[in-house]
């Protein structure tokens, strides 16, 4: 959950190629099957790159079952997905832990050179890529294309990084005696990622693993798998090695079974996960606005009149498209629900309030106003196109608003005062604080949060760390 707001002292309102085919050869133990096809997918979108098969030991690799992934704005079939299961997640498993032990071994200056070579065709593919996003989340297009920039951004920052993981020498009271810090990559690493961003999520996680010398089995949202299997296509033709980045699709049914069986499996050193707010607790869009009293009714008059102008809501592939719809029909419901709740405890509806009629996974952009801390999208991530505005008298009382959050990943607010700016900045309990500024995600910096928001930080010279581990080494007799 991530909260916005504004002091008296505030500024103008912002708003802010085909894969060379190869023979499925596993080792005994892997489980066979047919390879098939590609999905036909509707039209525009890249056949050479919209994947069904699972990926695993540099082989496409059916499952005994599939599962269809749906367009949640038309609710066309995409595709059927291999439903990959716990026979198939231990393969992958066993795959990337074979792998690592020639891939820890590859100098970082050859690691970088092969991270370079799948960013290069990222960026060769970024229109074909986008497509497939919004294809499969909805998002619209300009923002699909924004994000594939930002996620192939990270594939050339680890490839950098890769070559700048030092080491450390520590002098002892001894003098016949030194000390040697190392750092090593950690093992096979199992990536699960969510829907929103189904191409960044991977690359900023896989991308620090694979420059650190870690190998991956990446488990995708199952509305949003053809992201990462296009990845597995590019990772492929850049020459990634068989095994160091292997791809098990799997239903929403078997998805419990798959992430128990990689959380327990002995063979992995690392789980990454970013999820749903039961596990993964949160998301760096803010959930609610405060505002203070004074500026309380021109703001709320302010952001209605720039959401009407500004918002347009439809097909993601629709040029004039600024919000597409959400997820699937449970979101919506989720939406729908924090709404009711708001609006039976006294919270005005603004603009918008009710499912929008373009379609079924659709929402109206919401704005409340008259918001207590008593409801539920004060409470909870409403993950939705839902404003709540709530008002506060003081900093203090804004700040403390803030901070009874038990999750916080990210805050934003606005001011102009440079002592208040300090004060608020380094008080909010949150990860990351955007001042003046809303849009704060950058490859170059720590992306993570703190409380319920998670471990470990993500991007930025931090990032790598995370797939690294320390050994020291004491060397006598000198």
């Amino acid at each position: 959950m991530a909260t916005c707001f504004r002091l008296r002292s505030c500024l103008a309102l912002h708003l802010p190629r085909t894969p060379p085919s190869r023979v499925l050869r596993l080792r005994a133990g892997y489980p066979v099957a047919r390879i098939r096809g590609y999905a036909r997918g509707p039209a525009g979108l890249s056949s050479a790159l919209l994947r069904t098969d699972g990926f695993v030991g540099g082989s496409w690799l059916s499952a005994a079952a599939t599962f269809p992934v749906h367009d949640p704005a038309s609710g066309a079939e995409l595709g059927l997905v291999a439903d990959c299961g716990v026979p198939e997640a231990r393969a992958a498993v066993r795959a990337a832990y074979e792998a690592f032990c020639s891939w820890r071994g590859v100098s970082a200056k050859e690691r970088s050179s092969l991270l370079r070579k799948w960013y290069d065709l990222m960026i060769q593919n970024k229109d074909d890529l986008a497509k497939i996003i919004t294809a499969e989340s909805g998002k619209p297009l300009k923002e699909a294309q924004g994000e594939i920039l930002y996620s192939a951004n990270f594939l050339e920052w680890f490839s950098e990084e890769a070559r700048r993981v030092y080491g450390d020498i520590i002098y002892t009271p001894a003098k016949e005696k030194r000390a040697l810090v190392l750092k090593q990559p950690l093992g096979v690493a199992a990536v699960i990622t969510p829907w929103n961003f189904p191409s960044a999520m991977i690359t900023r996680k896989v991308g620090a693993a694979l420059a650190a010398g870690c190998t991956v089995v990446v488990k995708p949202a199952e509305d949003t798998p053809f992201s990462a299997l296009a990845l597995a296509a590019l990772a492929d033709q850049a020459g990634i090695p068989p095994g160091v980045y292997n791809v098990i699709p799997c239903s929403q049914k078997k998805a419990k079974e798959v992430g128990e069986a990689l959380c327990t499996d002995p063979l992995v050193s690392k789980i990454s996960f970013t999820g749903s707010t039961a596990t993964g607790k949160t998301c760096v869009c803010s959930n609610r606005f405060l505002v203070q009293r004074g500026i309380h009714d021109s703001f709320v008059k302010k952001f209605a009149e720039a959401m009407k102008t500004n918002l347009h809501v439809g097909n993601g592939f629709e040029e004039r498209t600024t919000q597409g719809p959400l997820i699937n029909e449970k979101a919506v419901e989720k939406v729908e629900k924090h709404v009711s709740d708001a609006i039976s405890k006294g919270a005005t509806v603004v603009t918008g309030g009710k499912r929008h009629q373009v379609g079924k996974n659709f929402f109206e952009p919401t704005l409340l106003s008259n918001v207590t801390r008593d409801m539920l999208c004060s409470q909870e991530e409403t993950f939705g196109p839902v404003a709540p505005v709530i008002k506060f008298d003081t900093e203090e009382e804004a700040v403390a608003i803030a901070n009874v959050a038990d999750v916080g990943l990210a805050g934003y607010f606005y001011s102009q005062d440079p002592a208040q700016i300090w004060r608020v900045a380094e008080r909010l309990e949150v990860g990351m604080v955007g001042v003046n500024e809303g849009l704060i995600s950058s490859v170059e910096c720590p992306f993570g949060g703190v409380k319920q928001s998670g471990l470990g930080r993500e991007g930025s010279k931090y990032g790598i760390d995370e797939y690294l581990e320390l050994k020291y080494v004491c060397f006598g007799g000198l």
